[in-house]
């Protein structure tokens, strides 16, 4: 069980850059929705299962958010490149810097023993949900050539940024509170 809970870490890990590929390369929207849902459900279940079965690892507690954010990584890229969409390759940096900034914070955490300063919060996971969402509403407007779905993706987005930057501040506050 153990190594299935890894694989669907793994999948996630790999599921970005063959989503990039299917979009910018064989425009094969279609394939990259079915994937990229896939992916979002195997972050749900990995996490899922490895705490139903007790099975949670310390590669599985370092790998899965790197999965998430490869992922992240790859589809704001394909999605910025094939909408060629400013607003998203803004938001997109914005999302990344953030990613690298909390991963900082987690390294200093990390190193001061205060790990429970940077614990993976609620809000936390609802961020990663609604940025998937927008994920999801971006390719199936792509897919379905539909702007009305497109239009909703933006909005979805800029809420996991609002969502993104509030766990990043309350990490930040955590942190550094002496």
């Amino acid at each position: 069980m153990k190594n299935f809970i890894h694989s669907l870490t793994f999948f996630r890990l790999l599921s970005g850059p063959f989503i990039f590929i299917l979009i910018i390369g064989t425009k094969s929207f279609g394939a990259a929705l079915l994937i990229f849902l896939f992916a979002s459900l195997s972050d749900y279940w990995d996490g899922f299962l490895a705490r139903k079965y007790n099975l949670e690892s310390e590669l599985g507690e370092v790998m899965d958010p790197i999965a998430d954010k490869v992922l992240t990584l790859f589809l704001i890229m394909a999605l910025v490149a094939h909408l060629q969409s400013p607003f998203i390759a803004f938001l997109g940096a914005l999302i990344l810097a953030r990613e690298f900034w909390v991963s900082a914070l987690r390294s200093i955490n990390s190193r001061n023993s205060r790990l429970e300063a940077t614990k993976v919060t609620l809000l936390a996971k609802i961020k990663t949900l609604v940025q998937f969402c927008a994920f999801g509403f971006f390719l199936a407007s792509i897919y379905l050539n539909n702007n009305f779905i497109e239009f909703i993706a933006y909005f979805i987005l800029f809420s996991s940024f609002i969502i993104a930057y509030q766990t990043a501040l309350s990490y930040t506050i955590a942190t550094f509170r002496r």
